[in-house]
């Protein structure tokens, strides 16, 4: 290696490890960088920000002292929205809405305040997002509901940080103990109350059991006591002054079935916490002095300041390349980037041009003039990124006075290995940059520059003639978290056509959408295909209707005013001989400014893997905060020589996917054709979807009914209910097509494989009683993870969840011989009589399974479902009715009342007796 290489590879070596983090990191013991965002769309109140402040504050003691003295929260962030006024407030540097820990936004579904967290992988992992509502924020009731801010914080910041998962469930709020009680699902089993209904299924405000299951039936609640001794826990009802720790090892109880039992493998929530990467080496600080309050930044971004940096060296794969390059950042700035955007363009190659200093999009005119300066013709012949990215910054200096806040979009393939001369002074600038890198010879350190600055990195094949540059283009949009203005992609479709077919598709344009509709068609050949074009009201349009780039292979139609919703029909015909490639990308924008429109997110589990680890695709779809439920999601990866793989991604609540019809889509993914880069795009499309009209399905802060205080009932108002009026559910369809960050594969082997992936774990077995069998059903996972098919299935029983989990093979042996597994993603049923409930002393048993394949690799073990046999404390002959506990103490109080009625009336009777025996004596 020559000196400068050796002296650029340290450089860049030293600049990586001081680079800041995305997200909150933790230093000594305290959280540094935490970022809280309020939502643009949240009207300007000042109360928002210092009840944030307030709320972080109480919340840094109390997670210090629940933590044990390991960690609490020294720094934080607030983004203040560009809509809210400006005052002497911070510039951020790479901090956007959309890479917060925390935001203030509107309510979910608009139906309540309830904070929650968006969680979507398993237990350990961390999530998304807390999400606070500007009212919880603002009014102090919700205290009563939820406890203090602080409080819920730090609830809801395990839920984020940690992984864990709530020790309540909305859906099974009791269940029935191996001692035939019914308890209320909760830990730990030492928090205190009373049993409260206030529905038509009570008697006498008295909750009722079910004779069928032994469970109250609904409309019980159950109402803890205000003045508790119990200290645990917090992801249980951390409202109680008396909460103070999580559950551990020690207190947790692992008969109730709630979603961290589950989740977790009957782990306390201590445990998965004490297992976390942040407590691998953080001990407990030595002194409780060295815990300071939190510091608080302001920061306010105003202008979108961007750079388009391309790389137009002779390097680039093709001679097509500078084509592609105009097609896809014309699109980029005539359609895709936000009005009132500044822009400008520089190129390089051996050195860097400045095509213009930047422009502000403020009219069609002011975009296709930042287009006339695009680069038309290649430059040197090597790349010099170096180049580019120092002019970049010199032409947003010279509009901004710094770099901070301000993005870089950087194009390149070239083979440049020299970035690490320029790399700290660029990353370190403030700017965030994002990175598109093409083919396989692109420089591996170039995705470093937007790792360290929280930027978009997309990789592109080496098939130029393919739409993947257009795609990711479209992919580029401003993290503001205003999505009103943004860009839609509707569509994008290419292949090679042969001489005189066609290329026809039909494409949803649905009615959050329809403001500044596009349709593009890109071609090969000299003369542009024959383009027709049909709305769904009939109305055609031909090429004549197009605008043509006969230069660039361009042709571009804007549709008029609103786009008519419904399904539109594309045919491109190949007019030649010889074949070409065509394509289509359709955009919009929202079509309304107060109903979002729907959007799609992709997010990959991690960004490297060594094979054999799986991965998670995982695609989120929503309108605003609501999940859109009934999708196809398809997921396209590509790797570096332009082989794909094509995976239908599922919302069903089993493998990958841990929640079912949270609008969350998830598929596993293992097979790679070689090491290197992948790229990730995603087409989704729907025929007929629905918002679900039920509570969130994610992690959130329990709504307290009510406390018992000095012996006084105190119920707090009601949850309120959906507003229908609010609930957008969508009876027609929708298209889109979304693109992801690139992710990297290495120890791929060269074949032939061997099979070396297991069936997937199954995560939704359940169990049930009927007469004196238990009938289990689950989704059935595949041969490779959730792909193929089973051979077999192992089901054991144990009276203890913990026996499961830790002996699997010393539990009770069930005889599957009779179940053939189905093809992965169909629901499996089996029933069976357990040995244990024959003696008539068991009530309670707890089943789990494992897949086996054909090479006898094994899956992890799948969740431990409880079955509860019901059995009557006491029977009549003349009656099958079933009590529960709170029916024997009713009936023994009852029965105490009669024999002291009975016996006071034989002393009153006998007393008077000896009164008239004494009135005759005297007489």
């Amino acid at each position: 290696m020559s000196g400068g290489a050796a002296a650029g590879a340290a450089l860049l070596a030293l600049a990586l490890a001081a680079a800041g983090e995305a997200a909150a990191v933790l230093r000594d013991g305290g959280y540094e960088e935490v970022l809280a965002a309020v939502h643009p769309r949240v009207p300007e109140d000042g109360r928002l920000v210092a009840r944030l402040q307030e709320m972080i504050t109480e919340a840094s003691s109390y997670l210090f002292n629940a933590t044990k003295g390991r960690v609490y929260f020294r720094s934080v962030k607030i983004l203040i929205p560009p809509t809210w006024k400006e005052k002497s407030y911070g510039k951020p540097k790479h901090e956007t809405y959309e890479k917060a820990d925390v935001i203030v936004a509107a309510p979910y579904w608009k139906h309540g305040d309830d904070p929650y967290t968006l969680q979507y992988e398993a237990c350990g992992k961390m999530g998304k997002y807390i999400h606070f509502t500007p009212n919880f924020l603002a009014n102090d009731y919700v205290t009563d509901i939820y406890g203090s801010r602080g409080r819920t914080f730090v609830h809801e910041w395990a839920h984020l940080r940690w992984g864990v998962f709530d020790e309540y469930d909305n859906d099974r709020p009791f269940y029935v103990t191996g001692q035939n009680q019914v308890k209320v699902t909760r830990c730990s089993s030492d928090l205190t109350g009373i049993y409260v209904c206030e529905k038509n299924s009570c008697t006498d405000g008295s909750c009722v059991i079910n004779k069928l299951t032994g469970l109250f039936k609904e409309g019980c609640a159950f109402i803890p006591e205000r003045n508790q001794t119990a200290v645990s826990s917090i992801m249980y009802m951390q409202s109680l002054s008396s909460v103070a720790e999580f559950c551990s090892e020690h207190n947790h109880n692992r008969e109730a079935p709630n979603l961290q039992n589950r989740m977790c493998d009957y782990r306390s929530t201590w445990e998965v916490i004490k297992n976390s990467t942040d407590f691998e080496n953080d001990l407990p600080l030595t002194s409780s002095s060295l815990v300071t309050p939190p510091s608080f930044s302001l920061l306010q971004k105003r202008d979108r300041v961007i750079c388009l940096v391309l790389d137009v060296s002779k390097t680039m794969a093709g001679g097509n390349w500078i084509n592609r390059l105009h097609q896809a950042a014309e699109l980029y700035l005539l359609q895709i980037v936000e009005e009132n955007t500044y822009v400008g363009i520089v190129t390089f190659s051996d050195k860097g041009e400045i095509k213009t200093h930047v422009h502000q999009i403020v009219s069609d005119e002011a975009r296709k003039q930042l287009a006339s300066y695009l680069p038309t013709a290649p430059g040197g012949k090597r790349a010099n990124v170096c180049a580019g990215l120092r002019l970049a910054c010199e032409v947003i200096r010279k509009k901004e006075g710094h770099l901070y806040g301000s993005e870089i979009i950087l194009v390149t393939g070239g083979q440049d290995n020299s970035t690490g001369r320029c790399f700290s002074e660029v990353v370190n600038g403030g700017s965030v940059i994002h990175t598109i890198t093409v083919g396989s010879s692109a420089a591996k350190e170039i995705e470093h520059f937007s790792k360290e600055t929280g930027g978009f990195k997309f990789f592109v094949p080496e098939r130029l003639d393919f739409s993947d540059l257009l795609d990711v283009f479209t992919g580029i949009m401003s993290r503001s978290g205003d999505t009103f203005h943004q860009s839609v992609q509707i569509e994008s479709a290419g292949e090679s056509v042969a001489g005189y077919r066609q290329l026809r598709r039909t494409v949803t344009i649905d009615g959050t959408v329809g403001r500044e509709t596009f349709f593009i068609a890109t071609w090969q050949a000299a003369e542009p295909p024959e383009i027709i074009l049909v709305d769904p009201i009939g109305r055609s349009y031909t090429i004549k209707d197009f605008e043509l780039d006969s230069v660039f292979h361009v042709a571009r139609l804007q549709i008029p005013g609103t786009a008519e919703r419904g399904d539109w029909t594309y045919t491109l015909i190949n007019v030649h001989l010889a074949p070409q490639v065509l394509t289509m990308t359709v955009t919009s924008r929202a079509a309304n400014s107060t109903l979002p429109a729907v959007s799609v997110k992709t997010y990959m589990s991690k960004d490297t893997t060594y094979y054999p680890s799986a991965m998670v695709v995982y695609v989120q779809i929503n309108q605003g905060f609501s999940p859109i439920l009934g999708a196809s999601v398809t997921a396209i990866v590509s790797s570096e020589n332009g082989d794909t793989v094509s995976l239908e991604l599922l919302d069903n609540g089993a493998g990958s996917d841990i929640i079912k019809n949270d609008g969350i889509y998830s598929k596993y993914l293992f097979s790679f054709s070689g090491n290197g880069r992948y790229s990730l795009k995603v087409h989704v499309q729907a025929n007929r979807t629905t918002v679900p009209q039920t509570a969130m399905p994610w992690s959130h802060a329990m709504y307290i009914p009510g406390y018992v205080e000095n012996g006084k009932l105190k119920m707090n108002p009601s949850r309120p209910p959906a507003i229908k009026n609010n609930v957008q559910v969508r009876r027609g369809g929708f298209s889109r097509t979304a693109v992801g960050d690139f992710f990297t594969v290495s120890a791929v082997p060269i074949g032939p494989y061997i099979d070396v992936f297991p069936p997937c774990k199954i995560i939704d077995l359940d169990a049930r009683m009927e007469d004196d069998k238990v009938i289990l059903s689950w989704t059935a996972p595949g041969d490779d993870f959730d792909k193929g098919q089973a051979t077999s299935y192992e089901i054991r029983t144990s009276e203890t969840p913990l026996e499961l989990r830790d002996s699997f093979y010393n539990t009770t042996f069930v005889n599957t011989s009779t179940l053939s597994p189905q093809h992965a993603g169909c629901t499996e049923i089996f029933v069976f009589k357990p040995e244990a409930f024959t003696t008539g002393n068991i009530t309670v048993i707890y089943v789990a399974i494992r897949a086996v394949d054909e090479v006898f690799l094994r899956s992890e073990l799948s969740n431990i479902a409880q079955a509860v046999m019901f059995i009557p404390p006491m029977a009549y002959p003349t009656s099958n009715l079933k009590f529960g506990v709170s029916t024997i103490l009713l009936l023994f109080f009852l029965l105490l009342t009669a024999v002291c009625l009975t016996v006071s009336t034989r002393l009153f009777f006998s007393k008077e007796k000896e009164e008239k025996d004494s009135f005759k004596k005297w007489s």
